[in-house]
């Protein structure tokens, strides 16, 4: 008898022979394949036994309890230093730019979207914080050249270590420069992950401009948060990137300004998944969508809890005619700066080491890959061959490198002549999910191949994928690395027929 448990779920312990294979066949005629689903989200030491810890959470939902988490104490904050005032400001997913999860489409309930949709204001509209607790943001002593990028939170994932697993409600408790982003982004929503499932994780900085004692430090996180709690399935919420800026002094005792926001000028800006069902019938729901907005902004500059006067006595924070004191903030000279494009641009090669290929003097071809923004595919194309060194070389000689989402390319479909059929050629080589598409700068498709028969031809074994188009190269271990190499340079001598006539 073999388990009918969703792949995409982690229940290694099912597919284990740990506890024997009795075991597991009467858990699962027990429980059924939803309960066991139930019960391995809950039992976290994968014991086949739930203590009470365990149960806690399902019984705080039953109850109406709010779980606390505990934190990672934050270091000694001066209590008279000074503090700002964080505003959220949150529009909530767009429904109707759901590609294929509307209520009833390919049997997708109400209850399945019911914390995404019961998700309509920011879970804490305003907070105040301690400017000390932005030193996180500061750069590390070696890191003071414009647009030099450090990592604030490293990424954990690659190619090796594979994925965090799906099936999770709570968030890890935050540490070190963790909890002040964790902090931030729980004005949100109750349940951020600040390290997201898939590569790349974390948070990237760099400095975008300098002065005598100020700097400006542009940063982008990848993070997602958990809509759902027991007993309903996982919901995974994932915004394409938060991005942002703070003017802080260089020792983060005064903060100037502070803003955090997702992107929102793409058509689409948030991938979602969610377990829907442990059967092979109910597999992992993915879908896409546009957030208007998301973001948080300072109100004002950092100040003084406690005024004191020149001699370092407490001051009334009145003036005798009981209104406040008004603060009067000297203007910052800029001695160097970068633009917030340049600086962005910095931060997106960081995360994705492929984007270092040129965008321009393409002496041939113009690669592009059509994405549909749904993970899956083209995040694993993300994370293997564009990860991968003789690929980058190659794309960095030959090629231009974009990525667009189809829904961008239907409305160039509606613009004047020239885009629009550059539009339709793409468009008509175009299948679901991920197609790679190598072309010439006319936008003639000269070579393309469909992400998922990618996948399917590079998990082959060798002997196998020789009656393939594509057969692997002796000289990489990896079929990914080698197949996709394969892909460029059967595209670049098509590419030589074409530039000959």
């Amino acid at each position: 008898m073999s388990l009918n448990i969703d792949r995409n779920v982690d229940l290694a312990v099912f597919t284990s022979f740990k506890h024997g294979r009795a075991q597991l066949e009467m858990a699962l005629k027990s429980l059924g394949n939803e309960g066991l689903f139930l019960f391995s989200s809950l039992d976290t030491n994968n014991d086949l036994y739930i203590s009470p810890e365990e149960f806690k959470p399902i019984a705080e939902k039953l109850i109406g309890v709010t779980p606390v988490f505990e934190f990672e104490e934050e270091e000694t904050l001066d209590p008279s230093g000074e503090t700002l005032s964080i505003v959220a400001k949150f529009q909530p997913l767009v429904m109707e730019t759901m590609t294929k999860s509307k209520d009833g489409f390919l049997g997708i309930s109400h209850i399945a979207l019911s914390g995404l949709r019961n998700w309509t204001a920011p879970a804490a509209p305003i907070s105040m914080m301690f400017a000390r607790q932005f030193k996180a943001f500061l750069p590390p002593k070696n890191k003071i050249e414009l647009g030099d990028p450090w990592w604030i939170i490293p990424s954990e994932l690659n190619i090796f270590t594979g994925y965090l697993s799906n099936n999770r409600f709570y968030p890890p408790v935050p540490k070190g420069k963790e909890i002040v982003i964790h902090k931030l982004l729980s004005m949100f929503h109750p349940r951020p992950f600040v390290k997201t499932r898939f590569a790349p994780q974390g948070a990237v900085a760099c400095i975008q401009a300098i002065s005598e004692f100020y700097y400006i430090v542009a940063f982008r996180i990848h993070a997602e948060f958990q809509l759902n709690e027991p007993p309903d399935f996982p919901f995974w919420f994932s915004p394409g990137q938060f991005t942002g800026h703070i003017i802080f002094s260089k020792d983060s005792s005064h903060v100037r300004e502070f803003k955090l926001f997702v992107p929102n000028k793409r058509s689409l800006n948030v991938d979602m998944e969610w377990l829907y069902g442990a059967s092979e019938s109910s597999n992992m729901e993915v879908d896409i969508g546009y957030l208007p907005q998301m973001e948080l902004e300072s109100s004002g500059p950092s100040i003084p809890s406690v005024i004191r006067d020149e001699n370092g006595n407490v001051m009334d924070s009145r003036d005798p005619a009981g209104e406040p004191i008004q603060f009067v903030f000297e203007e910052i000279n800029w001695q160097r700066e970068i633009t917030w494009e340049e600086a962005a641009q910095k931060l997106e090669v960081a995360m994705y080491p492929f984007k270092k290929v040129r965008k321009c003097l393409c002496p041939a071809t113009w690669q592009t890959n059509l994405s549909c923004f749904v993970p899956g595919s083209g995040r694993t194309l993300r994370e293997t061959v564009l990860e991968s060194s003789p690929i980058l070389a190659l794309l960095n000689e030959s090629f231009v490198s974009s990525w667009s989402l189809v829904k961008e390319l239907e409305e160039l479909q509606r613009q004047n002549e020239f885009y629009s059929r550059l539009a339709d050629l793409h468009l008509e080589k175009y299948n679901f999910p991920v197609e790679m598409m190598i072309c010439l700068p006319n936008g003639t498709v000269i070579h393309h191949i469909n992400a998922n028969y990618f996948l399917d031809i590079t998990s082959m074994k060798p002997e196998e994928a020789e009656s393939s188009i594509f057969s692997f190269s002796t000289n990489f271990e990896d079929p990914s690395t080698a197949t996709y190499l394969q892909f460029l340079k059967e595209g670049l001598q098509r590419a030589k027929r074409f530039l000959q006539t």
